[in-house]
């Protein structure tokens, strides 16, 4: 008997999966909206299943629909207070909607904000994500709401319990965010020294930036290119070099290379490096060949705000 009602059901269990895995892939590609279609209609029909559930709120939450999402997290969170990730996301998508709104509405979504991510880091004492949440709220949080440079370190000193690296790139955040730059660039260093990550590099190369230090900028995403021969890293070189105005022919030999070798997967859309040239050539008052760059990166996107804005600046040359 119980095995006929198997076999019965078993159409239904796979149909059901069936949506979940179709959905699962959809967000894997990052069709949000399509995914959503499908997860909707799948928790109508199962509405105590809490995957679906969790998947609809991502789905939500990559489309910025942080009501939805929360709602969504909310369900997960009464159900199950216990599980650690959904206390995360649910603060997590508190915390986008708090940025969302006005000062004074956000100040009445904090403390849910807080009190999730505290929920996840105390149920789950290696839950890295929740204490980078802790981290930054700390950090970011006036003082007379709750903010507290200690605190951030605390949870700092936690990560680097879990992972060194995570610490040190925490400790450097933090730093930095305090006007630090010496304390801030010592972390971001050790954090490279230990993981050697493109992340890390990424860190580090930002910090430098902030700090209108180019030509350090420059020489760590070399030593990044050295280690990891990422084609992005020319784009990387380009964009400060036409920033900053330096190196600029090392800059336009490396937006080049990034041209010559672009794919999808380095992130960054080919017109941004035609628009890089153009700044270059800019710089180098070639007002003809910046025109053209700058022409062709609005023909590759024509709705391309900052291209349209260099233009007028090229024409005034």
């Amino acid at each position: 008997m119980n095995k006929l009602i198997y076999l019965l059901l078993l159409p239904v269990l796979t149909y059901g999966q069936l949506h979940i895995e179709q959905a699962q892939a959809m967000l894997a590609k990052k069709q949000y909206a399509k995914a959503e279609v499908v997860l909707v209609k799948f928790v109508e029909q199962n509405p105590k299943n809490t995957l679906g559930i969790e998947l609809l709120g991502d789905a939500y939450g990559h489309q910025k629909k942080w009501d939805k999402a929360i709602s969504n997290y909310k369900v997960l969170v009464n159900t199950n207070p216990n599980n650690a990730n959904y206390q995360y996301k649910y603060g997590g998508a508190l915390g986008m909607k708090a940025l969302s709104v006005s000062k004074i509405k956000a100040l009445t979504i904090i403390d849910d904000v807080k009190a999730a991510f505290l929920k996840a880091a105390e149920l789950d004492k290696e839950h890295v994500d929740a204490r980078w949440a802790l981290v930054e709220l700390y950090m970011q949080l006036p003082g007379i709401i709750g903010g507290s440079k200690s605190k951030a370190l605390h949870y700092a000193n936690e990560l680097q319990n879990l992972s060194k690296v995570d610490g040190y790139l925490a400790k450097g955040y933090i730093y930095e965010y305090d006007k630090e730059p010496e304390q801030a660039e010592k972390y971001y260093k050790l954090a490279l020294n230990t993981g050697g990550s493109v992340t890390c590099f990424e860190k580090l190369t930002n910090f430098y930036e902030k700090q209108n230090k180019p030509q350090k900028a420059i020489e760590n995403i070399e030593h990044a290119y050295q280690k990891h021969n990422r084609n992005a890293m020319h784009y990387q070189i380009g964009k400060v070099c036409a920033d900053y105005n330096i190196q600029l022919e090392k800059g336009e030999k490396c937006l080049h290379a990034y041209i010559k070798n672009h794919s999808v997967k380095d992130g960054v859309p080919i017109e941004w490096a035609y628009f890089r040239l153009a700044q270059i050539h800019k710089n180098k008052l070639d007002k003809t060949a910046a025109l053209k760059w700058i022409d062709k990166a609005l023909a590759t996107r024509a709705n391309f705000k900052q291209a349209k804005e260099e233009k007028a600046k090229i024409l005034k040359l």
